[in-house]
């Protein structure tokens, strides 16, 4: 499951160019671009290309850990991505979105009952070469079917703590076996489980205790991931910062929160193994896509990316051509697209693309049914999201986003419209929270206002805080106080764990596009430190949960997803805020993007011309 910061869902500055009189836009940018990127302690980031090399410069974030067990963010899951891969993958540019083999031979062999699925596992593909592999001399070994049994034991191993454990739970024996991992005495990795079998090296065969329909998704996640016992072994603690995988590129270096270099695996190469580029059938697709078609991947040979958090060095750092791409700033909206939510002819002469395109993500601010003032207060949840101004910050965000009428998006399975449940209306917010034991959001036991603890994250992130502060003026005028407390990604992240929370913000992407895969975020089994950060129990809804997961697509199972979605809205488990529209800025240099929804790993077809962006930079003066 992947949440990620609600700042991010486009990462925008903090200058109100617009607001500048005297200087034109793109000039004062330039004046404030060696100011800017100085003070910030970057300045020009050197290149140090080879003749003929082709390396993509890009902005990442903060990320928790590069172990698959661990990684349960996206900003972690898009890195551990680029190094290891799994069965199934998403087809890259087919819509609506479907998964292929990728170290399957083929898609599996499913039982009628839907309860076993046979895969047959590529031969001759290797793990990079690594001196974890002793017994190779620090040769990478071939790929086995062992390799993803052990993946998905590190991932149910309580000792992980990890956050995928939901994945795997229908596999036959694997609950009982994951009882016996916690404690202090080591876990039992060689302890067969009747579910996960391996009938030779390249033959993998799961059973299920019930049909489980969202596995071939769950098969294409990270938590899915086929894992190197022998480099696990040897790192141990230290195995989240070195990487041992099979995709195409290797992670030649890093520096935590700052900058982490990868580069195009040797072992490909070394052992022949050929991926190319998929074929469009797309017409709207544009000509470089279509172009790529049938061609070897990947086209990169470097990647180096710098975690930024500040977006307005971000942004003058795409300007001046030292990353590839960018969200659109929101501060800059107005400047740099034009009235019909084009970019304007400046930014187009000046070679730069926009691509715009819906998403599937939710943002929400969530309240801990752990807390004893907000989790049994079902009217003062629905007092604050009544007074919520979809309005307000809809102009905050230049337009770009709708208020969600529920925790299903368009474009998921199950998905049905309905009328917004919580409108913007004071008077009947109001009323509830009186009735909900603070009138004129008094608290009646010390006298003074309500005040209710929001934990954030973006602690760095200037516009953030601004839509934050927005918030906390919707209500304000309610009457109710928000203590917005800060804190970093990481830190934020554990304090949901550890069900620390009162109430908090977050934004849903989801893992597979299935209503499934959003209504599991209120099952209770699957509470802190698992996704529902909500720490919601509700019986009726589990059981409609356990019903509907092991149905098909179809009427029966949307029905069942509708009463399920109806329990968490009258609940107000969730505080529904927006779903965005994302607007991706790239140089044209840039190639082969597409913008997915479910990316983790899709860098392997994206490319750069040298040439293009050498000549670019000349003309203007970088």
């Amino acid at each position: 499951m992947l949440h990620r910061q609600v700042a991010k869902f486009a990462k925008r500055g903090r200058w109100k160019l617009g607001c500048w009189a005297g200087l034109q836009v793109w000039q004062l940018l330039f004046l404030l671009i060696p100011l800017c990127l100085a003070g910030c302690g970057r300045g020009t980031l050197a290149t140090d290309e080879k003749p003929g090399e082709v390396v993509m410069y890009r902005q990442i974030y903060r990320i928790r850990s590069l172990d698959p067990a661990v990684a349960s963010d996206v900003y972690s899951a898009l890195e551990v991505a680029k190094v290891y891969e799994t069965l199934l993958q998403y087809n890259y540019l087919d819509r609506p979105y479907h998964v292929e083999p990728l170290l399957a031979a083929a898609m599996p062999d499913i039982a009628p009952d839907g309860l076993t699925y046979s895969f047959q596992i590529r031969k001759g593909l290797f793990f990079q070469d690594d001196p974890c592999f002793t017994k190779t001399g620090g040769k990478g070994r071939e790929l086995v079917a062992a390799d993803f049994v052990y993946g998905m034991k590190r991932v149910m191993d309580q000792k992980n703590a990890s956050n995928g454990a939901w994945c795997f739970s229908q596999v036959v024996g694997m609950d009982e076996w994951r009882a016996t991992t916690g404690g202090g005495k080591p876990t039992d990795y060689d302890a067969p489980i009747a579910g996960l079998q391996t009938p030779d090296a390249h033959t993998l065969v799961i059973r299920l205790k019930q049909p489980q329909p969202q596995l071939v998704w769950i098969l294409a996640m990270h938590y899915a991931a086929a894992v190197a016992r022998d480099a696990v072994e040897c790192y141990g603690k230290e195995f989240g910062h070195h990487p041992v995988g099979t995709v195409p590129f290797i992670l030649k270096s890093y520096r935590p929160n700052y900058r982490y270099e990868f580069v195009r695996n040797p072992k490909w190469r070394e052992t022949g193994r050929v991926d190319r580029f998929p074929v469009s059938r797309d017409p709207n697709d544009p000509p470089d896509i279509r172009a790529a078609a049938g061609k070897e991947i990947p086209f990169l040979d470097r990647i180096v990316e710098y975690v930024i958090e500040d977006s307005a060095t971000a942004w003058l750092m795409f300007l001046t051509g030292q990353i590839e791409s960018s969200p659109v700033v929101r501060d800059n909206f107005a400047v740099v697209m034009g009235p019909n939510r084009t970019l304007t002819p400046e930014m187009t002469r000046d070679g730069i693309r926009l691509v715009e395109s819906p998403t599937m993500d939710v943002f929400y601010i969530g309240f801990n049914f752990d807390d004893p003032i907000v989790g049994p207060n079902k009217k003062l949840r629905q007092a604050l999201a009544f007074a919520f101004n979809e309005t307000e910050m809809n102009a905050f965000y230049n337009g770009r986003i709708t208020r969600p009428t529920g925790p299903l998006p368009p474009g998921v399975a199950g998905y049905t419209a309905r009328p917004q449940p919580y409108p913007l209306d004071l008077p009947r917010a109001r009323q509830l929270l009186a009735e909900a034991g603070y009138p004129g959001g008094l608290d009646p036991k010390t006298g003074r206002r309500l005040a209710l603890n929001m934990e954030l994250g973006s602690a760095d992130d200037a516009e953030y805080r601004q839509s934050i502060e927005l918030f906390c003026g919707f209500m304000d005028k309610l009457g109710v106080k928000i203590n917005a407390n800060f804190q970093n990604w990481p830190a934020f992240m554990e304090k949901l764990d550890r069900r620390q929370a009162q109430m908090f913000q977050l934004a849903w992407c989801a893992d597979y596009p299935d209503a499934e895969n959003y209504l599991q975020l209120f099952y209770g089994p699957n509470s802190s430190p698992g996704p529902n950060h909500s720490n919601y129990l509700n019986q009726d809804f589990d059981r409609l949960y356990e019903q509907a997961r092991v149905l098909p697509d179809g009427p029966a199972r949307t029905a069942l997803y509708r009463q399920m979605e109806d329990i968490a809205i009258n609940e107000c488990v969730w505080l529904m805020t927006m779903q965005p529209r994302d607007f991706l800025m790239r140089h044209g240099w840039m190639r082969n993007y597409k913008f997915h929804d479910f990316p983790y790993g899709m860098i392997k077809y994206y490319t750069v011309d040298p040439a293009a962006r050498r000549l670019w930079k000349q003309q203007h003066g970088r």
